[in-house]
């Protein structure tokens, strides 16, 4: 069993509708390899994973590479994934199975406090990040994802949201009359989405006009 590092915090029907999306796109990972797959949801909202078939081991590895696993046994130096969950001014707190606190100079974000930093690099909650616990020392947000997180603010315009899957948003844009106002809409995780706007767009105008149709917290980076 593996146990996915992108969380359902959503009831009724929209976890219906995100679990089912879940299932499609695990299916479509999958689909080339000999395996076949359970999907269940543990009660802290992460979903598993139960693979079987000659290609399970791989399959499991490649569900490990596609969505970052949460488990109890992280090894000191490597990369983890851990779900966005709060933040203060002393840092902000990860859910990677456990609360993973990373402390507010290893951000690595540049000046300002950590809700300033999450504001200007669009991190929703529960939006997973990459991070590294050190052999010593506090844990301290990964280098691949710092460099993540800065190429957004010198690329284009995005919306970053949470609460809805990558269809969701998808419809809500066309339905709001801006499919040519965008370039995709990228998955950062089973119900967290960044809207890439194409060149002239605004991401304020964008989430002002999406916003109302949307049960979620959206943040706009300006580059």
């Amino acid at each position: 069993m593996v146990v996915l590092a992108t969380k359902t915090y959503v009831d009724g029907e929209a976890r219906d509708r995100a679990l089912d999306s879940l299932e499609s796109l695990v299916a479509n990972d999958l689909a080339e390899l000999d395996a076949e797959f359970t999907l269940g949801l543990r009660d802290d909202g992460f979903p598993s994973v139960t693979v079987t078939g000659t290609d399970a081991p791989v399959a499991r590895n490649l569900l490990a590479e596609e969505w970052g696993t949460v488990t109890p046994h992280r090894e000191a130096g490597e990369v983890h994934v851990g779900s966005l969950e709060s933040w203060d001014d002393n840092g902000i707190t990860l859910d990677a199975g456990e609360p993973v606190r990373v402390p507010a100079d290893e951000l690595g974000l540049g000046r300002g406090t950590p809700a300033q930093v999450r504001t200007r690099f669009g991190l929703v909650q529960h939006m997973p990040l990459r991070f590294r616990e050190p052999e010593n020392g506090p844990p301290r947000l990964a280098d691949a994802e710092r460099d993540r997180l800065y190429d957004w603010t010198r690329g284009s315009d995005r919306v970053n949201v949470n609460s809805a899957t990558r269809a969701e948003v998808r419809a809500t844009v066309n339905r709001a009359g801006h499919a040519d106002d965008i370039v995709t809409v990228e998955r950062l995780g089973l119900l967290e989405q960044s809207i890439v706007c194409r060149e002239g767009t605004d991401a304020p105008g964008l989430l002002a006009d999406i916003g109302p149709h949307l049960r979620s917290e959206l943040l706009a980076v300006v580059p």
